[in-house]
């Protein structure tokens, strides 16, 4: 393994870029849950960094072993995100908008095991492009490259969860119409960059 410290440099940077939708998202989660303890932030947390890891060893291994499969697929990433963001993002604004006109507190919207994985693979799937610039890394490389990615999203990401904890409480009912309009911002920016990009 040839590592240098431009390797390291260059990790940290795919990390930070890679990870401000999963920040984004952390950060509407925890405004939907003020309440949220240290074991599930790290579960949240650690959701996204597993897909950031994931996401550009796959782009990785689909340049090495089946890339024109990978090349037709590229086109259809930004409408993946869009279409999961979306969809997470208008549930919780409509019920968000349900609770305001029922005029009652809402409970506190916890963000469910297959909504983690949706929001995972929402904000991660862009990084499976990652895997065509890591392309001429061998695969020992590319495992330290994504998992350093995954340790900067981790961080990041706990970050995201504890600003959205301290502004939730603030903002109680409007907590939730305010993490889907995030969700649905955050899917129409990937889509956009995604087509115009």
């Amino acid at each position: 393994m040839n590592i240098s410290f431009l390797f390291f440099v260059n990790a940290i940077g795919f990390g930070i870029g890679l990870a401000m939708d999963a920040f984004s998202v952390s950060l509407a989660n925890g405004l939907n849950e003020p309440n949220m303890k240290k074991k599930r932030m790290c579960l949240i947390a650690g959701t996204f960094a597993l897909f950031q890891i994931a996401m550009p060893l796959i782009g990785w291994s689909c340049v090495h072993y089946i890339a024109s499969a990978f090349q037709k697929f590229q086109p259809f990433i930004p409408w993946i995100a869009l279409i999961l963001l979306l969809f997470i993002g208008g549930k919780m604004l409509i019920e968000g908008i349900k609770s305001i006109k029922s005029e009652e507190e809402p409970e506190p919207a916890i963000v469910g095991v297959g909504a983690l994985i949706l929001q995972g693979i929402a904000t991660s799937i862009d990084a499976l492009s990652v895997g065509f610039t890591i392309a001429d890394l061998n695969y020992k490389e590319a495992i330290l490259e994504a998992v350093i990615i995954g340790i900067v999203t981790f961080f990041i990401c706990i970050g995201g969860l504890i600003l959205g904890k301290k502004f939730g409480t603030k903002l109680s009912s409007k907590a939730t119409i305010l993490g889907g309009v995030i969700l649905i911002a955050i899917g129409l920016e990937i889509f956009i960059t995604g087509i115009l990009g």
